[in-house]
């Protein structure tokens, strides 16, 4: 039996091992291997430890695990049911990849409601792997960053207007997107089974394009139309909510609504002074003569960027932390006067130009090519 079960523990000890070389990686220790056991069957750890980097086909992943591909075609479409494996269509054929921790089998496995696991089990596993310092240094080390903020457009100045890229206005790449859809916020879904979600809204996570359709094919989220998008970009942002966004030019994948108490990202934050979100092109603006000192900038900041300061006659004053501020304008937009506004910063930050020059920034900032 010791060495059944020897054998069976190395299956899974190679999963995490090759889940760990991904560009965006996960470092192998208890947690993991509590929550890959878990999330996959012993014939599927066998199958994913197979998986190269770049997607193969049918025929390629039979040749890799020694399983017949009739056979081998039910476990890979058990995987994706499950959000472990993406099969990607490319002409007449399917091509598969294994997915990653993040943004990967974390959002699918919460992205849903499920009963054929222990859910509650799984969000205190990841709650606990996602607070370990060598985790948090894996998803935020690279400087290139998975996620980037957008700015609220409202808040841009009417004199920089005619500068704002799509890239920087959710709205644009919401409509070049031509739809997508909506699923549960995974974080905040894991929050609730812990007791500690927020009021937030929880369906708005947003896919886009191709991703989209994957998420709507594999059970995952609802088809959402433009209109549809639109109107949860403008719901999160009357919520005050942070929009986070696929960290590349071309067809971003996805758009995130976060907050500081629930998001993993903004937790990292607020936690660790780590990040894995790039600021936005803006930064908040004071006219401090015109403030009048209520504090609610402060109070609606994801990750308390913004503090109030005593000028010394009674009055507070806040102060804006621009080491730490992601420039999403919450804090701008709360604001009950106008006197905080969002301007241009001196630097612009242009993205990766698609997923695949992300991964391989990220990869060589990382040593792993």
């Amino acid at each position: 039996m010791g060495h059944l079960i020897n054998a069976k523990d190395e299956v899974y000890r190679a999963l995490a091992e090759r889940l760990n070389k991904n560009p965006v990686g996960a470092p192998v220790n208890e947690t993991l291997m509590a929550i890959l056991h878990r999330l996959y069957t012993e014939s599927e750890a066998m199958v994913g430890s197979k998986f190269p980097l770049l997607p193969m086909t049918l025929e390629q992943v039979s040749g890799l695990t020694g399983i017949k591909e009739e056979q081998l075609k039910t476990i890979l479409d058990g995987m994706a049911d499950k959000g472990l494996v993406l099969d990607i269509p490319r002409k007449d054929d399917f091509y598969y990849m294994l997915a990653p921790m993040v943004v990967g089998f974390f959002e699918y496995t919460f992205m849903r409601v499920r009963d054929d696991i222990n859910i509650k089990e799984l969000a205190e596993l990841f709650e606990s792997y996602f607070k370990n310092e060598e985790v948090r240094d894996e998803f935020c080390g690279a400087d290139t960053k998975m996620m980037r903020t957008l700015v609220y457009e409202s808040l841009i100045p009417l004199a920089v207007e005619t500068e704002v890229l799509t890239y920087e206005r959710a709205s644009e790449i919401i409509r070049q997107s031509g739809g997508g859809a909506l699923s549960m916020c995974a974080c905040r879904h894991k929050a609730s089974h812990l007791g500690k979600s927020c009021e937030a809204p929880m369906e708005v996570c947003t896919s886009l394009g191709s991703a989209a359709e994957w998420v709507v094919r594999r059970g995952l989220g609802k088809p959402a139309t433009v209109d549809e998008l639109l109107r949860v970009l403008d719901l999160t942002e009357k919520t005050g909510l942070v929009h986070n966004c696929d960290n590349v030019l071309s067809k971003p994948a996805y758009i995130c609504h976060c907050c500081g108490c629930c998001c993993v990202i903004l937790r990292g934050i607020n936690e660790s002074g780590k990040y894995g979100t790039h600021p936005s092109n803006f930064i908040p603006e004071l006219e401090s003569e015109r403030c009048t000192g209520c504090g609610t900038c402060a109070d609606s900041c994801h990750i308390r960027a913004i503090t109030m300061h005593d000028e010394g006659d009674g009055t507070q004053i806040p102060v804006v932390n621009k080491e730490i501020c992601i420039g999403c304008g919450v804090c701008a937009s709360a604001c009950p006067g106008d006197p905080l506004t969002m301007s241009r910063r001196p630097v612009l930050h242009v993205p990766p130009d698609n997923i695949k020059e992300k991964f391989l920034r990220i990869a060589g900032e990382k040593g792993r090519i």
